[in-house]
């Protein structure tokens, strides 16, 4: 296939500050591919992965060096770049042209800025509401005063954001009543500690109906989607496009909600092979969910790539479509999709 335009990962959480040893580096490692500690069983690493594999073999060769070659050696080559330099080499070698970033990822991770920046990108701002709920009731001292910051947060974060995202694993088709969420912030407001994770689900709704009435889009991090298949049917006609980003193994069904409602688009991640066929492709964008290390952002736009080219080389091989049909649709679940429905310019 012909070299495609530079892919827009619509989500991510940025890139780690500092210098990584082999201890660091696989704890990063851990967290991307779900271990539940830190650390590998003694004499195990967590190289021996699909993750761990596939950074070996397309890292590397961004930094210098042959693919496959040990860790170690990998590791003594980053530190001798620097970690400054090597997240640089590395972003810039990724493929991606701009990334959408979750705004305030904890953990000291690199802003949208501070990417664009290192990747020679373009970069844009995602606002979680959650997050954003939590910080205005560390300064709140009444429903009141919450209520009323947390509807002037929203309006000032859509003035800059590209969009929103929540967590909210479900939500009912309406919106809740004004006294409902005024119960629901007095009881969450009592009990929380600062800093304590929002947890009330009419307050959550509330803000997820007010994010759609912002006409920005908004992102749903949701395990499974059908327990938000309410929500899809009530928004539609709104304004608001919704984006679902599953957990594995619910990319098929993200697909077929989006296939059904208009307002409706499925994340695919890395891997789009299932959601390829469940839903129309104009339906479907690519993230690489990156967070922490440079080499995911790497791994996974390689990953989506040879996807794609292996699918549509199967499409056009069959007879099943054309070669410019081929680059149509990889270029529109990697970029076109993301550009259209988060209204990003042709430049980004």
């Amino acid at each position: 296939m012909d070299r495609l335009p530079p892919l827009i990962d619509q989500f991510s959480h940025g890139a780690v500050h500092g210098e990584l040893g082999l201890g660091s580096f696989e704890a990063h490692l851990a967290d991307a591919v779900g271990a539940q500690g830190p650390a590998a069983p003694a004499g195990t690493t967590f190289f021996d992965t699909r993750a761990g594999l596939a950074i070996r073999r397309w890292c590397p060769p961004l930094l210098g060096l042959e693919p496959h070659c040990p860790p170690v050696r990998y590791l003594a080559r980053r530190r001798e770049l620097g970690a400054f330099r090597a997240g640089r080499m590395l972003l810039r070698g990724a493929g991606i042209g701009t990334f959408l970033v979750a705004a305030g990822s904890p953990g000291g991770l690199t802003s949208a800025t501070e990417l664009a920046a290192a990747a020679e990108a373009h970069a844009h701002e995602v606002v979680r509401l959650e997050p954003l709920a939590e910080q205005v009731a560390d300064t709140s001292g009444s429903v009141d005063a919450f209520l009323g910051y947390t509807a002037e947060a929203l309006y000032a974060a859509g003035q800059h954001a590209t969009a929103f995202a929540s967590g909210a694993t479900y939500c009912e088709g309406r919106a809740p009543e004004a006294a409902e969420v005024r119960r629901a912030a007095d009881r969450w407001l009592r009990g929380r500690r600062p800093g304590e994770p929002l947890a009330e689900p009419a307050l959550v709704r509330h803000l997820l109906w007010s994010a759609v009435a912002t006409g920005l889009p908004v992102q749903l991090h949701c395990p499974d989607p059908r327990p938000l298949a309410g929500f899809l049917r009530a928004t539609a006609g709104l304004g608001s496009d919704l984006v679902l980003l599953p957990g594995p193994p619910h990319h098929g069904r993200a697909a077929q909600l989006a296939a059904v409602h208009a307002h409706v688009y499925a994340d695919t991640g890395p891997h789009p092979e299932e959601a390829l066929g469940r839903a129309p492709f104009g339906k479907l964008l690519f993230s690489s969910g990156a967070r922490g290390l440079p080499e995911l952002y790497v791994i996974a736009a390689r990953l989506f790539a040879r996807a794609m080219e292996r699918v549509v080389g199967e499409w056009t091989a069959e007879g099943l479509c054309g070669a410019a049909d081929g680059r149509r649709i990889t270029e529109l679940v990697g970029s076109g999709t993301a550009r259209r429905v988060y209204r990003l310019a042709a430049t980004t």
